[in-house]
């Protein structure tokens, strides 16, 4: 099989993902257009019947000073990942983006390679001999990510260093609810003794969940600024909230939600739902120190699971977990709340880079790692 690279139109992209049951929303033409300081191009992959077979999003980072780009597909492309060969998908993108200037590319290959399930992710954050999950024997392998990953290291890609500068990376691990098929009766009896008591408590101390529109936005910041300087993180503006809120529900109008959690006029969580075909993302979440008791996070999650289902979704996506689980790790409260939903931990071959131009990839590098 011989496969070209070239550009598509961002409506031809948009009918592409269309067609498939899962695409991440960071491989959507929009998504290009909330990475604002990123050049980007939407790509398609065509057999030699000329038929669009795959596609993907380009972000194009510059390096300072020099018309010299590092090509990410953050959580993609979509192609066949699974192909005997993957040199045949692999090849004419390396060099479609190198005749664009690249001096790098970094994929995210969106392959499951292994999944934990509640009791075994309990069981090992209770066992001290189980630093990570990564140390935990998982409850399902994929086998054949090891074809991929030793064909990947073989065409000269390979999995960024750990503590890598280049900052702009997704989650190797993420949590998801799988609720194909589920009622939410049958997902609320998955749930956790103490998830099942927080719903329940919220309802009864009147605490109601609603959808928002852009204005409520405006109300939603000051609390996700509140949770950033409570949890330790550099918060986005405002102004970047309007931009993702524009330009997903663009391209449709459903792409994107906002969820406030109030109780008694008071705003105490707030989250952004994003949904892609059958797969919905919790993407963006904030909750008041204040009131606490009243369990708001619980209700609004609560509320986005019932209706991922209502829109016929698959997956519920947590997104992101970190790997520790020992006692003193601080994003172990992280894990703990996001099991008790009931889902899983899921591991992905992540993202991979193929530097085109070493020098020039060592120094971006260099200069992400200062930047950071």
């Amino acid at each position: 099989m011989v496969l070209t690279v070239r550009t598509i139109s961002p409506d031809r992209h948009v009918l592409f993902n269309a067609s498939q049951p899962s695409v991440s929303f960071l491989q959507t033409p929009a998504w290009g257009q909330v990475k604002s300081e990123w050049k980007n191009e939407s790509l398609g992959w065509f057999d030699e019947q000329d038929r669009l077979v795959g596609a993907g999003l380009v972000l194009y980072r510059q390096l300072p000073k020099v018309k010299k780009y590092l090509a990410y597909l953050p959580e993609g492309p979509t192609i066949d990942w699974e192909a005997e060969d993957i040199g045949v998908w692999l090849r004419p993108l390396a060099e479609h983006v190198k005749a664009a200037g690249a001096f790098g590319i970094r994929v995210g290959a969106p392959v499951v390679v292994r999944r934990w399930g509640p009791d075994t992710i309990k069981a090992a954050i209770a066992d001290e001999r189980i630093p990570r999950l990564s140390e935990a024997i998982p409850d399902e392998v994929n086998h054949t990510h090891t074809h991929l990953r030793d064909s990947m290291r073989e065409l000269g890609w390979r999995p960024p260093d750990e503590d890598e500068g280049f900052a702009a990376g997704q989650p190797r691990f993420v949590f998801q609810l799988p609720i194909a098929g589920r009622t939410p009766e049958e997902l609320l009896a998955g749930m956790n003794q103490l998830w099942r008591r927080n719903i329940k408590k919220a309802a009864k101390l009147g605490v109601t969940v609603r959808q928002g529109d852009r204005d409520d936005l405006a109300r939603f910041h000051p609390l996700y600024v509140e949770t950033a300087e409570r949890d330790h993180f550099t918060p986005r503006p405002l102004s970047y909230f309007e931009t993702m809120w524009d330009a997903l529900r663009a391209e449709d109008p459903d792409r994107i939600r906002l969820y406030l959690s109030e109780h008694e006029g008071d705003l105490v969580a707030a989250t952004t739902w994003v949904r892609v075909g059958q797969h919905a993302w919790y993407s963006y979440g904030a909750s008041s120190t204040a009131k606490r008791e009243v369990r708001g996070s619980n209700a609004v999650q609560w509320q986005m699971i019932q209706d991922a289902v209502t829109a016929g979704c698959t997956v519920y996506d947590l997104r992101g977990i970190t790997e520790g689980l020992e006692a003193d790790d601080p994003h172990l409260g992280l894990i703990q709340f996001k099991v008790g939903t009931g889902g899983e931990a899921v591991e992905y071959l992540g993202e991979w880079d193929l530097p085109l131009n070493p020098l020039l990839y060592k120094a971006f590098d260099v200069y992400m790692k200062r930047r950071g």
